[in-house]
Formats: structure tokens, C-alpha cells, sequence
């Protein structure tokens, strides 16, 4: 029984470690705002803190909390091709010459000639053509000291197979986002862009292997 109980527990953490596929973005997903100074405010006659309002007043992302709209229009094509050829070619000829004296007076004269060709022809070709679409909100998590945002977000969507993940992480300029916080997924520096789906597929594959291994162990 204490055997039997080990590997329902395993079969329990394999079957744990398949909800959330794993991520290649090693930084936090989201960021709360900082807060915000707690100095009183110097009003004035007329200038009044709590109801101020800027006249032109930028949104533009700036400050950890804020969140940045990413279009991902991601699209590489790769093409790899290689070729070889090699050819050899030989050929041996030989006689018996007509000597006196020689015993097999009958194999005097005659000739003997082989010949052999090979070609041998090697041709590879490889083509990789990748298309990412997609639009996800992130969250700034850092501000680095040159002014540059530090992003990282994502989004879940729940289907009827499984839950798909879409992740995203990078470091965006100030100068490259566009009005309503949208930046190009193009625009971004030290991009991470991911597409993760945990289907109920990888679950029955697990579930699989363990009745294979319990089976073998404990044959009904």
C-alpha cells in the first residue's frame, strides 16, 4: 500500500506540473503602481491641488503600473539549401605477353581490362515560415535609468480543450509609443513572445503513460 500511495502521488505532481505550461519569461507579469508622495500640497489663492487639472496633459506610459497595448505582428521565414555532387572514374588493363619458354602457352597474349564509374549527387533544402498575430495589454514593472519601460504581461483565454496563454515581456522606448499607448511588437527591445496552450491532449498523454507504468507493475 505505501508503495501504491507513492506513485498516486506522483502521478498527482506529473499531472500538477501540466496545468501551467512552463514560460521562457524569467520577470513578473504585472506591477502595482508605486504610491505616490505623501507631501502636503502648497495651495495657493487660486491654485488648488485637489482640483487641478492640466490643460494638456500627456497619458503616455511612464510610471511602473502603467499598462501599454502591444500589436504583435511578428513574421520570420528562413531558407537554408545545399548542394553536392561527386563523380569517380577508373579502368585497369593488363595482357599476358608472349614469352618462350612460359608454360600455358594457350593464356599467352591474351588481355585483360575492368572499368568502374560512380556519381554520387546530394541536394538539402529547408524553408521555415513563422506568423504571430495577435494584441496584448502589458503592465510597465520597471523604469530603467535612461527613461526605457520594462514590460511584461499576459493574457489567458479559456476554450473547451484547455486554457491558451499568450506572454509577453521586453523593454520599450518612450519615443516609439504611439498615441493610446500602442507600440509595434517590432519596436520592442529583448522581445519574449510566447504562445502556450495546456489542452486536456497533454493531460490524457500523461494519463496515458502512468496506466502503461501501472499496468506493468500491478497486471490485472
Amino acid at each position: 500500500m505505501k508503495t501504491i500511495s507513492i506513485f498516486l502521488g506522483m502521478l498527482v505532481l506529473l499531472t500538477g506540473c501540466t496545468t501551467v505550461p512552463e514560460s521562457i519569461i524569467q520577470q513578473p507579469m504585472t506591477a502595482k503602481p508605486q504610491p505616490l508622495s505623501s507631501a502636503q500640497p502648497n495651495n495657493g489663492a487660486i491654485y488648488q491641488a485637489n482640483a487641478y487639472r492640466p490643460l494638456f496633459e500627456d497619458k503616455r506610459a511612464r510610471l511602473i503600473g502603467d499598462v501599454i497595448t502591444i500589436v504583435i505582428s511578428e513574421k520570420t521565414s528562413a531558407g537554408k539549401a545545399a548542394s553536392s555532387s561527386a563523380s569517380n572514374s577508373g579502368s585497369i588493363n593488363s595482357s599476358i605477353p608472349s614469352i618462350v619458354g612460359l608454360p600455358f602457352k594457350t593464356l599467352q597474349g591474351m588481355s585483360v581490362g575492368a572499368s568502374s564509374s560512380g556519381k554520387n549527387a546530394d541536394t538539402d533544402a529547408l524553408t521555415a515560415t513563422n506568423n504571430f498575430t495577435s494584441t496584448l495589454t502589458v503592465t510597465v514593472v520597471d523604469v530603467l535609468a535612461n527613461g526605457n519601460l520594462v514590460v511584461s504581461g499576459e493574457k489567458q483565454v479559456s476554450l473547451d480543450k484547455g486554457v491558451e496563454y499568450v506572454r509577453f515581456s521586453g523593454v520599450v522606448s518612450p519615443d516609439t509609443i504611439e498615441a493610446g499607448n500602442i507600440v509595434s511588437s517590432t519596436n520592442v527591445a529583448d522581445a519574449k513572445i510566447e504562445y502556450r496552450t495546456n489542452s486536456r491532449i497533454d493531460k490524457a498523454a500523461v494519463m496515458a503513460m502512468m496506466t502503461r507504468f501501472f499496468l506493468n507493475v500491478l497486471p490485472f
